[in-house]
């Protein structure tokens, strides 16, 4: 059986150990992305993207890059492309 692309946030908060609410705050405040499915607006992330985010993380932690500014997910790839 083939690996699912998208994640739920119940498995976001599973593979972070966090709960449900950690999760979706993370999605809310655009640190981890995430897209809307269907009319109850159920929320998918895909897996590049939480091990996007888990590399992000572990290089904060390192001191090798700075946090991405609220709302720019997308700072840190913006960074490495206008540097090349």
């Amino acid at each position: 059986m083939a690996t699912p692309r998208f994640l739920t946030l119940d498995d976001v908060a599973e593979t972070l150990n966090v709960s449900w609410s950690q999760a979706y705050a993370l999605v809310r405040r655009k640190e981890l992305i995430a897209i809307q499915i269907g009319g109850r607006g159920q929320w998918r992330v895909e897996r590049d993207e939480l091990e996007r985010f888990i590399q992000q993380k572990y290089a904060e932690a390192r001191g090798s890059t700075p946090p991405p500014e609220p709302g720019r997910a997308d700072a840190a790839t913006e960074e490495r492309t206008q540097d090349a």
